[in-house]
């Protein structure tokens, strides 16, 4: 590459990897936080709750990956035209090529790495994670024998031991069961144990106790009873065994999936929709360099575009994104659509080879741009007036 491509490349690359932290944290927390209970509920440890944190990240990063790109690319491209240096590029007799070739090397790259993660380590690290969390529900006694303290089994659902004797035995344990609607019933027993039948049903036998119904008129009835046994197998997976869905299986199975298997038998038209999915996936980081090539990558003023170029570029890439998730989608359903899910890169790759081959610019439709700057500007005096009111009130800021 000539001086002036790696000096492209370079600062692509250094934007890419500032953004690709930046969003890649902000994603990885959102879903990091929706399996904090793991730990919370399940009596799981701190180091079971890092593992399967970790084990998100492939599932993220193909995600993360093209939405990084364009940031990068678009803020790369915007800085240098604000600084002229496109305009010196075209003066010293650069063709577009001298853009084109540098950052079209950087989203192949990044492609191949999409690709590489997708259907590498992706569906490894979801089969282990679908394994530790199948673990964590097959280990009731890790689950619920822990002195003094309530677990939470599912909605509606809590129980409590007291104490674990030294036989083995269970002592003090407390249910409440308010799963049915308009009932509620608690069960307490002084002793119990818990027990695995032949046929690997997980039963809680109490011993010496009391249920306590209460009905939704307020109708309170006591029941005693000298041995009661309550039905855990439906909270528990005794052979720990996980379900496996079709985003979590190799690229290989995909292509033959075990006719057996009872998620194939529900729905084989799922295994194929992904098996589109993982190979138009990739794709979308080159469409997203092509977008942003085709907005920004121009020598000119952008004083007169309604929008900033960047912002255009974002807001093009989210309409592509969407169209591409909402096809495949689709297919599962839908057979014949497949083409579709093919189509949408390779059409929007081709209107914008066509933008960039013309000297285009690629922007919003005039009445969306409008639209968008008076959302925003909307958006924005709403936010100034918020906080002059909270200034001016008793205690604030003055």
């Amino acid at each position: 590459m000539k001086v002036i491509e790696r000096y492209i490349f370079r600062r692509v690359l250094m934007l890419f990897g500032a953004s690709l932290a930046w969003t890649l944290a902000i994603v990885w927390t959102t879903q990091i936080l929706t399996r904090i209970n793991l730990v919370t509920d399940s009596g799981q440890s701190a180091l079971a709750f890092f593992e399967i944190a970790a084990l998100i990240l492939p599932s993220v990063l193909p995600v993360v990956i093209p939405f990084a790109a364009i940031i990068a690319i678009a803020q790369t491209l915007t800085a240098m035209n604000n600084d002229s240096e496109l305009v010196v590029i075209a003066a010293a007799g650069g063709s577009q090529s001298t853009l084109i070739r540098p950052v079209m090397l950087f989203a192949v790259l990044a492609s191949v790495a999409s690709f590489a993660i997708d259907n590498g380590a992706d569906p490894y690290a979801r089969q282990r994670g679908r394994e530790l969390v199948a673990a964590a529900r097959a280990d009731f006694l890790s689950l619920v024998i822990q002195e003094g303290t309530f677990r939470k089994i599912e909605d509606g659902l809590f129980i409590q031991i007291g104490e674990r004797l030294s036989d083995g035995r269970l002592a003090g344990i407390f249910v409440a069961d308010s799963r049915t609607e308009g009932t509620d019933l608690v069960y307490y027993a002084r002793h119990g144990t818990v027990r695995e039948e032949e046929n690997g049903e997980t039963i809680l036998v109490m011993q010496d106790g009391e249920i306590h119904r209460k009905l939704a008129d307020g109708e309170i009835s006591v029941i005693r009873f000298q041995s009661y046994a309550f039905d855990l197998s439906a909270f528990t997976a005794s052979s720990g065994k996980p379900t496996l869905r079709p985003k979590d299986r190799t690229l290989g199975y995909l292509f033959e999936p075990d006719h057996d298997d009872p998620i194939f038998q529900r729905n084989p038209q799922s295994f194929r929709a992904e098996l589109h999915r993982r190979f138009t996936e990739w794709a979308y980081t080159i469409v997203f360099a092509l977008i942003a090539l085709a907005v920004v990558g121009n020598a000119r003023s952008h004083r007169e575009s309604r929008i900033n170029p960047m912002v255009t570029a974002i807001i093009i890439a989210l309409v592509v994104r969407w169209m591409g998730y909402f096809a495949a989608n689709q297919v599962q359903v839908a057979a014949a659509l497949w083409p579709v899910v093919y189509a949408i890169p390779l059409v929007v790759s081709a209107i914008c080879i066509w933008f960039i081959a013309t000297n285009r610019t690629m922007e919003l439709p005039v009445a969306m741009a409008d639209r968008l700057i008076a959302g925003m500007r909307r958006l924005g005096d709403r936010m100034m007036f918020m906080r002059i009111r909270r200034d001016t009130e008793p205690g604030g800021a003055s």
